[in-house]
């Protein structure tokens, strides 16, 4: 099967975790729009979507899927999402996207983070992708000496007219490549504590309690 193929597989198996009459929380991303495409299907069945970025949101309202602000809402049961990596334990690198800072949040006010993903996702140690970190613009040099300091080479993201890349909240993002990071949650909370960190694509406390893992065999679930 073609990547593609693993995606839109995941993403219709995802609909299991969808809870009927609630809303659900929607992550971004290639495999998150095969997610939103098979949601279409059931949308009679929920009141809408909390969305994690303004392209999840398009896609939503153009199926005719009703999205709610967040302040909108209260707990949400679900949040559906994709990731660049998962390790063995449910903690993932998020951000390729550019909306980690609003995955974030989104996954915060969910009961469960389901990941949907196909296998060349799974690593043993996060790190292999390189890091995105949202950052305020202003710090971004002294935020790439920072990252150097602890083996890691820092980059602003940027679009291919060589602007740097803008976020959904106006700020900029850093990828940072070298880093092999065995203690996600010790390296989530002192980045976040940086000064000029918006978020860090580490997701350790916002882990996966479920992955549901595209693979030629089909989808394997691995509960964490």
């Amino acid at each position: 099967m073609t990547q593609d193929e693993l995606k839109t597989l995941v993403g219709q198996a995802a609909l299991q975790y969808v809870v009927a009459g609630e809303i659900v929380g929607v992550g971004t991303g290639s495999t998150v729009n095969k997610f939103i495409d098979a949601l279409a299907a059931i949308k009679d069945r929920i009141p809408g979507a909390v969305s994690s970025s303004n392209a999840s949101t398009e896609r939503l309202r153009a199926l005719g899927i009703a999205v709610f602000d967040a302040n909108e809402v209260g707990d949400i049961p679900v949040y559906i999402d994709g990731a660049d990596e998962i390790d063995g334990r449910g903690f993932m690198i998020k951000g390729g996207g550019a909306a980690l800072t609003r995955e974030k949040i989104v996954a915060a006010q969910s009961g469960r983070f389901v990941c949907i993903a196909d296998e060349s996702k799974q690593v043993q140690v996060l790190g292999r992708f390189p890091v995105p970190v949202e950052v305020v613009p202003m710090a971004s040099a002294r935020l790439v000496r920072q990252f150097a300091e602890m083996g890691g080479a820092a980059a602003v993201r940027r679009m291919p007219d060589g602007r740097p890349l803008v976020t959904d909240n106006g700020q900029h993002i850093l990828d940072v490549s070298g880093l092999a990071i065995s203690d996600p949650p010790g390296f989530e909370r002192e980045v976040n504590q940086w000064p000029g960190v918006v978020t860090v694509g580490v997701f350790a406390r916002q882990k996966a309690a479920v992955c549901l893992l595209a693979t030629a065999a089909g989808v394997k679930t691995l509960a964490f």
